[in-house]
């Protein structure tokens, strides 16, 4: 009878799954599609308020308490709960903001404060730099703000720029969203075993490849955040000790009333053994500490919901 049951569970787990999958592309789909049709501003508006009184029931929620405790020890539990509305306030706010990412992304060389998107003086010099230079470079980025922006900095400028992503576990959302990426974000490579060999081939043709880097990766290098251990992805140092070219950070902060920063950072200087060579997890904390200094500043736009820190 034990041996029946369990072969019930197992054909209808497996008889459940896709049609479970199949209802959640649906709605995602759905949701993404329906809310290109509402003015972007509202719609951001309307997410914000309710990722703010859905976020503090899921267990995301805890963890990201848990997150800013051990990284903010000084702050109290008020203020804690307070970063934490922001964190889902930001989060809500990418969401709508992704369905109308070819929309909000306003900006004109001609008239440069009058989009949506502004730049600080000196970013715009160091994309006109790297617009006329004929180098490659490679450009890390946060989960910060809208973290969707800074693929469509490049392109606006018109320089030539390749980008990192990971794609959605389901099907149908993944076509969903690169119908959304593709208009006007570059080339998009595809995390896989291939994708650092793609990347240095594209910065060796002259294109500048960005990549989000500040979540946990099983298969790190380990530096510190936030005085604590944790595990960051070393592709980045990696690809730079292979191709030899300048390296960028890029963060995105929001501003009152619909708007945002984009802001570049000068060249990040790479750490070097006494071979020479880039040594790659010296060169992944220098930048992992220049995030933190961009999360320290803005803790209320990170994505503090996730487990960056874990036991090893």
């Amino acid at each position: 009878m034990q041996r029946l049951v369990l072969r019930i569970r197992s054909v209808l787990r497996k008889t459940l799954n896709p049609v479970g999958e199949a209802i959640v592309s649906a709605i995602a789909v759905g949701t993404l599609r329906a809310t290109r049709y509402f003015n972007p501003d509202k719609s951001a508006d309307a997410f914000a308020r309710i990722a703010r009184k859905i976020g503090p029931k899921l267990r995301e929620h805890r963890i990201g308490r848990e997150n800013l405790t051990a990284a903010f020890p000084e702050k109290s539990p008020e203020e804690i709960e307070a970063i934490l509305g922001e964190v889902w306030d930001n989060l809500g706010r990418v969401g709508a903001e992704f369905a109308h990412i070819d929309r909000i992304f306003t900006y004109d060389l001609e008239n440069p404060d009058a989009g949506r998107v502004v730049f600080p003086k000196r970013t715009n010099e160091l994309f006109d730099q790297m617009r006329t230079d004929g180098k490659g470079a490679l450009i890390f980025s946060a989960h910060l703000g809208n973290w969707e922006l800074p693929a469509l900095a490049g392109p606006a400028f018109g320089v030539d720029t390749a980008v990192l992503f990971r794609r959605p576990n389901l099907v149908a959302v993944d076509r969903a969203i690169q119908k959304v990426r593709g208009v006007n974000m570059g080339r998009l490579v595809a995390t896989s075993h291939n994708a650092p060999l793609q990347l240095a081939n594209a910065l060796r043709e002259g294109a500048h490849v960005g990549m989000l880097i500040d979540q946990f990766y099983d298969r790190g290098v380990h530096v510190n955040f936030f005085g604590r251990p944790a595990r960051v992805n070393p592709m980045l140092a990696r690809v730079a000790r292979h191709v030899d070219c300048p390296i960028f950070g890029v963060r995105v902060v929001r501003l009152p009333n619909h708007r945002f920063s984009v802001e570049l950072t000068e060249p990040v200087v790479p750490i070097r053994n006494a071979k020479g060579d880039i040594d790659v997890t010296a060169t992944m904390q220098v930048i992992t500490s220049i995030i933190e200094g961009w999360v320290r500043e803005n803790p209320g736009q990170w994505l503090w919901l996730h487990r960056r820190w874990r036991n090893y």
